[in-house]
């Protein structure tokens, strides 16, 4: 899957990439020792979190930044006791909605009975890695 002729090639970059970015958050830490927030970038844990986060379109990452800078810088800022009461109420309603909605769509696209829509990822796997491509049993 991550030789020449896999399709995830070029995730080996990232081995590099996360060997090379902790470098310029050292050297701006060392330029600058009165920016105590400097020390606080993890480049580790924000290449880290991506893993965590779903595969979606740019448009699902956008509106989770946005409730996310929302509810946590601005409203943080300017209301902590009202962000203190219901940030937890809003987790776990975006928890709930995901899983909810995780369940909706199951139901709706996994059907092949009447009910359900008739779509390509319900027929069979269409994975291209699914046959190996050194594989001799073909």
């Amino acid at each position: 899957m991550f030789t020449d002729k896999g399709v995830y090639q070029e995730q080996n970059w990232w081995f590099l990439i996360g060997f090379l970015a902790p470098i310029p958050v050292w050297f701006l830490q060392r330029k600058f020792p009165e920016k105590k927030w400097i020390k606080l970038i993890h480049v580790p844990l924000i290449l880290s979190a991506n893993s965590a986060m779903p595969a979606a379109k740019t448009v699902n990452y956008w509106s989770w930044g946005f409730v996310g800078f929302v509810f946590n810088f601005i409203i943080y800022r300017r209301y902590k006791g009202w962000w203190a009461k219901h940030t937890y109420i809003l987790s776990a309603a975006l928890d709930a909605g995901v899983a909810f909605l995780g369940v909706i769509l199951y139901f709706a696209l996994q059907s092949k009975d009447i009910y359900g829509p008739s779509w390509w990822g319900a027929d069979s796997d269409h994975c291209p890695l699914a046959k190996c491509p050194y594989s001799t049993r073909d």
